[in-house]
């Protein structure tokens, strides 16, 4: 049987998409039935553990926030001047508040995404400024490559949720640029949106954008979680002003709000990992602390950025045997927290190229391994964060949808028929397997479908023109673009949100300095 004619298994098959660019895998949520893989023993879990609360309790977190320190001193904690210092006892009472798995819905219901237990979720790539493709080479983030990377989000069922802006369109102010940005993903996805916690101005225009694009009233938005934000601490020891500020929006209107220190041993975190590990464990804790004294019980995630820098440049590393392993140490740690964790697709290379591709496999399968549930950048990344690329974006679905197939049950399923005695004996010691029937009934579904890889030999692939990887994905690339077609929305609801940004921009958009 041609290796070419074989489909991709039930999670391959569910939903042809028969005539389009591509034949991918349906829509799913994958349950990584996996242990996690958990190098610290108990004892490195308490080490870690003790150490986060002693800077927790000793040390503190500098709150840039005025309105942080007051709620946060009026909770109980020793405040002085924007530092702030919490005792454990506090900080475990309140992590007993938030929830260890809530569910997200979008404008499309059937797009709901739990988050937390045993569920992994992966988004595309978040906020690079510069772009890049085969036809244009690296240029500046602009609101052209902005709609392409947000059309390709869409399109890949693999990516569960629209994260940032894919690329950051500096053509646009940016007093504006979270209404078009915003409004634009709204209408070309149907998937999870994300606000930037940049101040007060942008997460509430987000919001009433994504409330007036699902149809709903303000009491039944903040019911329940419709969108969501993540915020990074500012390494070593400090949360910023506007992204608290942010972030406590969201947690008293109920959407939640993913913080995610980001640590670089040897940088902004002590150069041993499980140093760095403890700075963002505490880091991390201590806003979540913050959020749940706002509106117990609000939804939160802790998460995961700590790598390590090239010590002979200065530059990040990601990807590496140690940014595996501080993601797995975080996992155990969130696991110890009760709380949904949050990993990335990340990598170091500057192009779709094998560097790429290696870096990027690792950090995803560390998130697998780690038990991560959000998987932030997991598609589309490379510099470090500063591209972002539809080539890679197409090939890191490659390794996404393997992970999904991986995942499925039926790959490890062991009833009679999956152990198939009755057609081994049939073969026997002389035969093969392809013409008997047992292979007939099965072999379109048994096996995972590639879309972008070539599984031909050699002369095959060089008769066929001797594409390389990124070569093919640039040519899907494109065939994706002059196929894509958005998700339907009410032409009354589209006049609306469309209205409201009009509105917000003779308003002057959000306040800038420029």
């Amino acid at each position: 049987m041609a290796r070419q004619a074989r489909s991709g298994g039930r999670a391959g098959n569910t939903r042809r998409d028969t005539g389009r660019a591509i034949e991918q895998m349906s829509w799913r949520i994958p349950v990584n039935t996996d242990r996690p893989t958990e190098p610290l023993d108990e004892d490195g879990v308490q080490a870690i553990h003790k150490g986060a609360m002693r800077i927790l309790e000793d040390l503190g977190i500098e709150f840039l926030n005025p309105t942080a320190c007051d709620i946060l001193k009026k909770a109980g904690c020793k405040v002085e001047g924007t530092n702030v210092k919490m005792g454990r006892d506090f900080v475990m009472e309140m992590l007993g508040h938030a929830p260890s798995t809530f569910t997200i819905t979008p404008r499309n219901k059937d797009r709901a995404i739990p988050v937390g237990g045993k569920h992994i979720l992966f988004g595309n790539v978040s906020s690079p400024p510069n772009y890049y493709d085969m036809e244009v080479g690296k240029i500046s983030g602009n609101f052209d490559s902005f709609k392409k990377m947000i059309k390709l989000t869409q399109y890949f069922n693999c990516i569960h949720f629209a994260g940032g802006y894919p690329v950051e369109p500096i053509d646009i102010h940016a007093s504006v640029r979270h209404l078009d940005c915003v409004s634009e993903k709204l209408i070309l996805s149907d998937k999870v949106v994300h606000a930037y916690s940049l101040g007060r101005e942008r997460v509430e225009d987000v919001m009433e954008m994504t409330r007036i694009a699902a149809g709903i009233t303000r009491e039944e938005f903040d019911s329940k979680p419709h969108m969501y934000t993540n915020i990074n601490s500012v390494s070593p020891l400090k949360h910023d002003f506007p992204m608290l500020e942010g972030a406590m929006i969201h947690a008293r209107r109920m959407q939640p709000v993913i913080v995610t220190p980001f640590t670089l041993a040897g940088a902004m975190a002590p150069v041993t990992m499980s140093g760095a590990v403890t700075l963002s464990i505490a880091e991390g804790l201590a806003a979540i602390v913050l959020l749940q004294v706002i509106n117990p019980g609000c939804p939160v995630a802790i998460g995961t950025f700590t790598s390590n820098v090239d010590m002979k440049s200065g530059a990040p590393a990601f990807g590496t045997p140690e940014y595996m392993r501080a993601t797995q140490m975080t996992g155990q740690m969130a696991r110890y927290y009760g709380l949904p964790m949050r990993a990335s697709g990340v990598c170091a290379a500057n192009v779709p190229d094998g560097q790429a591709m290696w870096e990027t496999s690792n950090s995803l399968w560390s998130a697998v391994q780690s038990g991560a549930n959000f998987v932030y950048h997991a598609a589309g990344w490379l510099e470090g964060g500063l591209i972002a690329s539809p080539e890679k974006f197409i090939m890191d679905c490659e390794v996404v949808q393997m992970i999904e197939r991986y995942m499925e049950p039926e790959v490890v399923a062991t009833n009679p028929e999956d152990i198939a005695f009755d057609a081994i004996a049939e073969v026997g010691p002389t035969g093969h397997f392809f013409g008997i029937q047992h292979t007939q009934d099965r072999y379109e579904k048994a096996f995972y479908s590639p879309i972008a890889s070539d599984w031909r030999n050699y002369e095959a692939w060089e008769l066929s023109g001797g594409e390389w990887t990124a070569q093919r994905a640039h040519r899907l690339f494109k065939d994706i673009m002059n196929e894509f077609t958005p998700p339907p929305m009410d032409i009354a609801i589209k006049d609306e949100l469309m209205a409201f940004v009009e509105k917000r921009k003779r308003e002057g958009g959000a306040p800038t300095d420029f």
